[in-house]
């Protein structure tokens, strides 16, 4: 089958590779000059299979004031005149609820699992080199009350298969003795020692390495922007491009937040809101390891990942914002000096700012659409280098007619 995959981040990528394996003719459109050019060029670097909880839960209703108010907080919510804005925000209100929050728990740790196999299977078949490391995680809690969750949660996901350990604040700062500086506010914390880290930019160029290559050829299109999808009798016909017309049997949306606009040129409703986020990766001084650990900072909403020789940094999530918030990643490296004072030289770090594609139930789209020959693999939020292997293989097997590793149900467009 001829497929045509719109997309060349992290999820597109991860398509291409597990349609291609299957043996279509595959090729890779996107409008940036290189790959991973979006939201997969510098995200958290966490490969965190077990910390895939839906954004809309219970308590956030109770801080939808302060985030409406607050701009210099985690999360920063502006409203717009834009209906689309209006309708994602409704359905996400709704489901602000504990049974809501509980399903989709344990369908996006389902996927999680699904995708941690499915990327050992890639790294298996075609060994690729991205800074991968196995080294565990550990979010660290600031309050009683917090911590009173975080562990209500743990045995939650103990019953979904997820294997983590409470920690006591002397427990944390033995693993992590660097966390001295937080002593005084540090309660406990949660650790998950089958965690991992990667860099998502690094995995992309080595998925366009592997798919040029004789054994997957693929070809990849950069510098090609998709216009339009044309429609006709209910089928796709075209994906109208700046370089002309491409047809195929399958077109494959993975454009992250550029899939609700192309979607809705076929007719397509794709729920999908952008979520900006923000990251510094700053060098590791000589002499200074930093965390040994991937850590994540609960009451600031920051995380921290060792990738070889750098940390990276990162934290924010804002809804409606027209550009970046100035300051943001200054923010960011005076959190980094304070948390971790000298392990990191921060002001030679290398700042980002990028937007993920986020659903309001935080469940990815996976599978065909009404529209005959076009699918979609999109809405995995900030969640997507950590689903990007399973998605991309639940969408493979959907469309080869295998059983799947996970129940296609909740992901179906």
């Amino acid at each position: 089958m001829k497929v045509t995959v719109i997309g060349a981040g992290i999820v597109g990528l991860a398509t291409a590779w597990w349609l291609a394996r299957d043996g279509h003719a595959v090729t890779v459109l996107d409008e940036a000059a290189e790959p991973a050019s979006g939201a997969s060029f510098a995200n958290g670097a966490q490969l965190s299979y077990s910390y895939v909880a839906p954004l809309a839960e219970p308590g956030i209703l109770k801080d939808l004031p302060k985030y409406l108010l607050d701009r210099n907080g985690p999360l920063r919510f502006v409203p717009r005149a834009d209906p689309a804005q209006w309708s994602w925000l409704l359905r996400f209100l709704a489901a602000c609820n504990a049974s809501a929050a509980a399903r989709g728990t344990a369908s996006l740790l389902r996927l999680a699992f699904a995708s941690r196999d499915a990327l050992y299977a890639m790294l298996a078949a075609t060994p690729m080199e991205f800074d991968h490391a196995r080294n565990g995680k550990l979010v660290v809690q600031s309050s009683a009350a917090a911590m009173r969750g975080a562990e209500a949660q743990l045995r939650l996901q103990a019953t979904l298969g997820c294997e983590q350990q409470a920690l006591t604040a002397a427990e944390c700062l033995a693993l992590e003795p660097d966390l001295a500086s937080i002593r005084q506010r540090l309660v406990g914390g949660i650790l998950t020692p089958s965690e991992e880290v990667g860099d998502c930019h690094k995995l992309c160029l080595e998925l366009a390495r592997v798919l040029a290559t004789p054994a997957f050829g693929a070809r990849l299109l950069t510098a090609t922007r998709v216009e339009r999808l044309v429609v006709e009798a209910g089928r796709l016909r075209a994906v109208r491009t700046s370089r002309g017309d491409h047809e195929a049997d399958l077109t494959v949306l993975a454009a992250g937040v550029g899939t609700a606009a192309l979607g809705r040129s076929a007719g397509v409703t794709v729920p999908v809101l952008a979520l900006r986020g923000y990251s510094i990766t700053a060098p590791v001084r000589a002499g200074n390891c930093g965390p040994r650990r991937s850590i994540t900072d609960s009451a600031r909403k920051t995380v921290y990942a060792p990738l070889g020789a750098a940390l990276r940094v990162a934290g924010f999530a804002e809804i409606g914002t027209t550009g970046p918030t100035p300051g943001r990643a200054e923010a960011l490296a005076r959190e980094t000096d304070a948390v971790f004072p000298g392990a990191c030289d921060t002001a030679a770090a290398t700042t980002w700012t990028g937007l993920r594609p986020a659903t309001p139930t935080s469940l990815p789209l996976i599978g065909p659409t009404r529209i005959e020959g076009l699918a979609l693999n999109a809405g995995q939020g900030a969640l997507g280098f950590t689903l990007a292997a399973g998605s991309a293989r639940l969408l493979a097997d959907l469309l080869a007619g295998r059983d799947p590793a996970v129940d296609p149900a909740p992901f179906r467009p």
